[in-house]
């Protein structure tokens, strides 16, 4: 709820300068009555009365009168408003890529080298909570959700609407990592590698699972990924056509760049060294899953090819909304009338007794 003034029909308030420049004209051309004497030199240095002081302010108060009621005539309106939004929003759920080839640095975020899973971070962060820079307006009516995936697929969070709390989610995000004993010797080895291959299908099919129950009319997954299906026990495609079956679209995002790009690694002593790596997306499949549910397939290798990315997302899949507004007002007007006749009035008075004159 707002309080605001408004002029109920300010195009009155255009009058206002018209009626200035008739009182300066007026006041102008006025012609008085004058008495002729011989000298007024014994006159100049008789003191100002109040009422000869009155008297020169009566054109202005005259004027002022009628400032005031052609304000008045504008109604002016002093109260409280509101604007409620409703309506059908969307159900979206992200799947996002964490696999190990999600470190490869070939995004620049700022003029700064990035591996690829912080530049998502950034725009999607950018693409739901919105951004005057990159032009993206935001989910603020849509409930958001997001799946992990790397070699398992993981809830990290259901479809809500506090997108804070949902963005400080994706921000934790981390490729796993190896875990060293005392002497430097990698102790979660085999679990690593199954940790950091690419399950498409399985971070799609529970994409799926957590979007069938939710009651909005327009259910979207947006998967991203920057491999190929190498690891899971769900089919991609088998996954699609079950998406297709309870109506939801699949837009599917291929990051990075094909070929041979960075990517950090760590040495036998456990320090970070950047070594070149053969990566391939599998923009086939991703097109087929896009193609089979309705969606689109996108391929995004720098950073602005993610925010144009995110961008059309954005203005495929939009929210239908009503808004309604609530508005009372008190009406003003009677206080501007009232003292403009009053000025009116009185200065009328004042003329026609006190400061009566002969022409």
């Amino acid at each position: 709820m707002v309080e605001s003034f408004r002029f109920q029909s300010w195009f009155f308030l255009a009058a206002i300068p018209i009626v200035v420049l008739i009182l300066l004209w007026s006041n102008k051309s006025s012609h008085r009555g004058r008495v002729i004497f011989s000298s007024l030199n014994g006159l100049e240095k008789c003191p100002m009365t109040t009422m000869m002081r009155l008297r020169r302010l009566l054109p202005w108060l005259s004027g002022l009168g009628l400032v005031l009621l052609t304000i008045g005539m504008a109604r002016p309106q002093w109260g409280k408003s509101e604007s409620r939004i409703s309506g059908d929003g969307i159900a979206i759920q992200l799947a996002i890529d964490i696999s190990g080839s999600m470190e490869a640095i070939d995004f620049q975020i700022r003029d700064e080298d990035v591996d690829r899973l912080t530049a998502v971070k950034e725009v999607v962060k950018e693409f739901v909570l919105g951004s005057s820079t990159s032009g993206l307006r935001g989910r603020r009516d849509d409930s958001v959700g997001l799946v992990a995936f790397g070699g398992f697929a993981d809830s990290k969070c259901p479809l809500t609407l506090d997108h804070g709390a949902l963005i400080d989610i994706v921000a934790s995000l981390e490729i796993p990592k190896a875990v060293r004993d005392r002497r430097g010797r990698v102790i979660n080895q085999e679990s690593l590698q199954e940790e950091l291959a690419t399950a498409i299908g399985d971070g799609l099919a529970l994409s799926i699972s957590q979007l069938k129950e939710s009651k909005a009319k327009s259910k979207v997954v947006i998967l991203l990924t920057d491999g190929d299906n190498n690891a899971g026990v769900v089919d991609p495609r088998e996954a699609a056509a079950i998406a297709k079956e309870f109506g939801i679209k699949v837009y599917t995002i291929g990051v990075g760049k094909n070929g041979i790009v960075r990517i950090p690694r760590e040495d036998e002593l456990g320090r970070r060294i950047l070594v070149p790596a053969q990566f391939r997306v599998d923009e086939k499949l991703l097109r087929e899953i896009a193609d089979a549910t309705g969606g689109v397939f996108f391929n995004a290798a720098d950073s602005q090819g993610l925010i144009d990315v995110y961008a059309k997302i954005d203005s495929l899949e939009k929210s239908q909304l009503e808004e309604t507004k609530y508005a009372q007002y008190h009406e003003l007007y009677p206080w501007f009338v009232l003292t403009g006749l009053g000025l009116l009035g009185m200065v009328h008075g004042l003329n026609a007794t006190r400061f009566r004159s002969l022409t």
